[in-house]
C-alpha cells in the first residue's frame, strides 16, 4: 500500500503523546523524520518509533527528499515562519490549532498553500470522535429536528508556570478560549453544519497571574438560528468537569459527557420525541424516547493522519481544511473583542 512519508516538526509535547503514536497506526502514513531544538531529545524521539532520521532545525527536516507531509506541533508563534518554509519545500501540512497568531496570518498562509499546491489540515482532531460522527449524521439527517440550542464545555487544570508560552498573548494568541475553546466552538459548527454569525463573551484570569485568560465564556448564534454557548477553563481541576457537549432541537436531544477529549468514548445519551405533540401543562419528563448509539471506539489521532494521507495521495478535498481552523479562530477573536467592549461582535 502507498504511504506518506511524515516528518514532525515539533515531536515532544502533543506529538509524542498523541499525534505520532496514532501516526504508528495508520496504514497509509509513515514516519520519517522527527524534528526538535534540542538533538538529544529528537533522538530519543526518533529511537523510540525507529524513524529513520532525527534533525535540530526545521530547515534540515525540509531539505529531506524523502518527506512528503509534515506535522507542526511547535508553539503557535513559529507556525508562519515554519509553515512558509513548508510551503515553499512543496510539503503537504498539518498543522496544530491555532494556525497562526492572527487570522490575517492565518489566511495568508492558506493563500499561499493554496497558490502552491500544497494541501493544509488544521489539528482539530475532536471531530474524529465516533460519537461527534454519529452526532453530525443524526442531526443532518433531521432526527433531532430544528436545532435551537447547544453547548460544549472544556476545562483543565493550568497553574502558573515560569515560561510557558501557552501562558502569554505574545507566544499563544489567547488563553482557554484560543486553546480549548476552539475545540467545542469547532464541534458545534461542525455538526451542525452552520456557522457563527454573531457573537458575546466574557474572558477573564481569575484564579491564575499569568496575561491569557483562565475563564471564558461565549455565545454565539449559529446562521440556523440556534442560540449556542461555550466555557472554556483553565482553572478547573481535571477531574472535576464533564466536558459536556450537548444538541437540543424540536425533536428530540443529544447529552454527552466525556467525547470532548483527546481519546475516544464518551458517555451519550439521545432522546427523540416529536415536535407535534400538544402542550402538557403536567410538563412530565420520561426516558421512553431514548436511544441507544452503537459505534466502534477507534483512535482518534489515527484517523486524522489516515483521513488526511488518504487526501494526500488520492488528491481528495481534505477533510479539516486550514480554513476551518481560521474561521473557528475569527470567533475566538470577535468573543475578545466583544469581551473588551461589552457588546455583540457580527461575524
Amino acid at each position: 500500500m502507498k504511504k506518506v512519508r511524515w516528518g514532525v516538526i515539533g515531536a515532544g509535547g502533543i506529538a509524542d503523546r498523541r499525534t505520532i503514536p496514532g501516526m504508528m497506526l495508520a496504514d497509509n502514513a509513515e514516519l520519517v523524520s522527527v524534528m526538535e531544538v534540542n538533538q538529544e531529545l529528537a533522538e530519543k524521539i526518533r529511537a523510540k518509533y525507529q524513524a529513520r532520521r532525527a534533525y535540530d532545525s526545521v530547515d534540515a527536516l525540509l531539505a529531506d527528499p524523502e518527506i512528503d507531509a509534515v506535522y507542526i506541533a511547535t508553539p503557535v508563534i513559529f507556525h508562519k515562519e515554519q509553515m512558509k518554509k513548508a510551503i515553499a519545500a512543496k510539503k503537504h501540512i498539518l498543522i496544530e490549532k491555532p494556525a497562526a497568531l492572527s487570522i490575517e496570518d492565518g489566511r495568508q498562509l492558506d493563500s499561499l498553500c493554496k497558490s502552491a499546491g500544497v494541501k493544509a489540515a488544521a489539528g482539530l482532531m475532536m471531530r474524529f470522535n465516533s460519537y461527534h460522527q454519529k452526532f453530525k449524521e443524526l442531526i443532518q439527517s433531521g432526527k433531532l429536528g430544528q436545532i435551537v440550542s447547544c453547548r460544549g464545555q472544556l476545562t483543565c487544570w493550568f497553574p502558573d508556570m515560569e515560561n510557558n508560552w501557552r501562558q502569554s498573548f505574545a507566544t499563544a494568541g489567547g488563553g482557554a478560549l484560543m486553546d480549548m475553546g476552539v475545540h467545542c466552538i469547532d464541534l458545534i459548527q461542525y455538526i451542525t453544519g452552520s456557522k457563527a454569525k454573531k457573537v458575546a463573551a466574557l474572558a477573564d484570569t481569575k484564579t491564575f497571574r499569568y496575561e491569557v485568560e483562565d475563564s471564558g465564556s461565549v455565545l454565539f448564534q449559529l446562521e440556523n438560528g440556534a442560540n449556542c454557548y461555550v466555557d472554556a477553563n483553565f482553572n478547573v481541576p481535571d477531574n472535576a468537569a464533564e466536558c459536556r457537549l450537548e444538541f437540543y432541537g424540536t425533536k428530540g436531544s443529544i447529552l454527552a459527557s466525556g467525547t470532548i477529549s483527546q481519546v475516544d468514548g464518551g458517555n451519550v445519551r439521545v432522546t427523540l420525541s416529536d415536535d407535534s405533540l400538544e402542550y402538557n401543562a403536567q410538563q412530565n419528563r420520561n426516558d421512553s424516547g431514548s436511544v441507544e448509539l452503537e459505534v466502534s471506539f477507534t483512535n482518534i489521532y489515527q484517523q486524522e493522519i489516515e483521513r488526511f494521507s488518504g487526501s494526500i495521495l488520492n488528491d481528495t478535498p481534505v477533510e479539516v481544511p486550514l480554513a476551518d481552523a481560521i474561521q473557528v479562530q475569527a470567533v475566538v477573536e470577535a468573543a475578545y473583542r466583544s469581551a473588551k467592549g461589552g457588546k455583540w461582535i457580527e461575524l
